[in-house]
Parts: structure tokens; C-alpha cells; sequence
């Protein structure tokens, strides 16, 4: 049996940071398991956050006007982008999980990271608008994120003053990973470190260590499958009709972000979910 491989993209400046332990412990128990670990250490390899001209080789399309996705989709198709992206391209493509570790910045990734997002997961190479979410070019793939905060769970609770995490995590989870097609896991949140006592913090790792030893067994989380819309212009990617009167019963929502006006599905993008989403 071939060797299957995994990708930790990691950002953070500090080696003594609480992130750095999270990835070491990823490395070290999923190497134990007989799996590849590459990680792209974004912060030392001086990764460029900036998409810009510079990362497509040779002539444009329209020099008139620079479009950014369409001119990096062109160079994908012909071997024109930039050596670092397709460098990470080729992980990607190698890698069967990918883990994204990061502290939690402004709600987001950090601009490293978002950068790496931009400019690796290349139109073409990581979606099109045929191969999408659950159509998406990764669905054979997973992927997750794996981050820390730097405020208290409470605070991330529906009625916690930063509202509630499934919200937040809904652009990053949805809107990148699921729209490429990647089966997203749960993610690993590792509440407030900085401000945690050492036992805290070594319980906190020893419960990946253990996350990580059936990682890539674990159901993936639910999202909305394409099939539930009208796939078209025509049609304006709206849900189905048949679908809108199936949930008219239902007290919740399909997904945070597919909420119908309806109350949220609970930790629909932090846990596993059995509410069916049918097509």
C-alpha cells in the first residue's frame, strides 16, 4: 500500500509558540502512523501574501485590464505561474489531508496564510464553477483547520460577546475548503492558550495526539450538496424549489450559512452532524 501523505500549512512567527507544539505533535504522531508530513512553514519560507502580476510568467491575456483570477487560471493551464505556488501546488496534489495551523487573527487566517490561499488554490487547478463544492475538483481530498484563539470559548458561544464560532469558521470552512471539494473535518480549536495554565495547555495537545490517531477515519462535516440548487445563471444558483418546501417544516436551517431565516443548526461547522441534507 502506497504511502499516503499529509500537508500542514503553518503560520506563525515564533517556534516557541503554542501553534508550533500543535504542529510538532501532528508531525511526530502522524509520522508514528506511517504517514508522509510535509509542512509549509510559511513565516520561514518568506511566503508572498501578495497576488499580483508578478506571479504569472510571460505574456497576459488582457494587459489592458490585469484580472488576477483569470490571468493566474491561464498560467496554470500553461505552465506559467510563478515556481513558489506551483511548489505548494504539487503538495496539494500529493497530500491526501491537509491541515491549516494557525493562531485565529481578526476572526480569519493570517494574511500569510490567506495569501497562500489566494495564490495556490488557483482557479483551474482548485475549482471551477463545474467543479465545485461537493463536485469540487478535491472531494477525494480532506482538509481541516486546526487553530488557537486568544479569547475564552464562552466568548465564541452564540451569546458570547464574538458571537457564535460557527459563523465565523462558515467563510473559511464553506467558502474555501468545501467550495474546492475538500471533505473539511471538524476543526481542532485550542481555546485561549496564552492565557491558560501549563496543565491547560498539555491537556489541550494531549487531546490532539489522541484526535490525531483516527484523524483521517473521521466523518467529515455536512454541508449543502450542489444538488439541492439550480445549478444555473438562469436559475441563479438558488435552491431548488422541492428543497425550500422540505425545510418549510423543519425549526432549523440546512447549514449556518444556508439558514432559510430559520435558527442555526447547532455547532453545524464545529461538530459532526446527523440532520440529513438530501438531495
Amino acid at each position: 500500500m502506497a504511502q499516503k501523505t499529509v500537508l500542514i500549512v503553518y503560520a506563525h512567527h515564533s517556534p516557541g509558540s503554542f501553534n508550533a507544539a500543535a504542529r510538532d505533535a501532528a508531525v511526530e504522531e502522524l509520522t508514528e502512523q506511517g504517514y508522509k508530513v510535509i509542512v509549509s512553514d510559511l513565516y520561514a519560507m518568506d511566503f508572498r501574501a501578495n497576488a499580483t502580476r508578478d506571479d504569472v510568467k510571460g505574456e497576459l491575456k488582457n494587459p489592458e485590464l490585469f484580472q488576477y483570477g483569470d490571468e493566474s487560471m491561464y498560467a496554470w493551464m500553461e505552465g506559467r505561474l510563478r515556481e513558489d505556488i506551483v511548489a505548494e501546488q504539487e503538495k496539494v496534489k500529493e497530500a491526501e489531508l491537509i491541515i491549516f495551523q494557525f493562531p485565529l487573527y481578526w476572526f480569519s487566517v493570517p494574511a500569510i496564510m490567506k495569501g497562500w490561499m489566494d495564490r495556490v488554490l488557483a482557479q483551474g487547478f482548485a475549482f471551477s464553477l463545474k467543479q465545485m463544492y461537493n463536485n469540487g475538483i478535491f472531494k477525494d481530498k480532506k482538509a481541516m483547520l486546526s487553530f488557537s484563539t486568544g479569547s475564552t470559548q464562552t466568548m465564541y458561544q452564540p451569546d458570547g460577546i464574538n458571537g457564535d464560532i460557527n459563523v465565523v469558521l462558515w467563510p473559511l470552512q464553506n467558502g474555501v475548503l468545501h467550495f474546492c471539494g475538500f471533505q473539511v473535518l471538524a476543526p481542532q480549536i485550542f481555546w485561549c492558550p496564552t492565557h491558560s495554565p501549563p496543565a491547560a495547555r498539555t491537556a489541550m495537545l494531549d487531546g490532539w495526539r489522541g484526535r490525531l490517531k483516527g484523524l483521517l477515519s473521521e466523518k467529515p462535516l455536512t454541508f449543502a450538496p450542489c444538488e439541492l440548487f439550480d445549478l444555473s445563471f438562469q436559475g441563479g444558483f438558488l435552491l431548488h424549489d422541492k428543497a425550500r418546501e422540505e425545510w418549510k417544516a423543519k425549526e432549523v436551517g440546512i447549514t449556518t450559512g444556508h439558514h432559510l431565516g430559520k435558527a442555526l443548526p447547532p455547532d453545524n461547522q464545529t461538530k459532526v452532524s446527523l440532520q440529513s441534507t438530501s438531495k
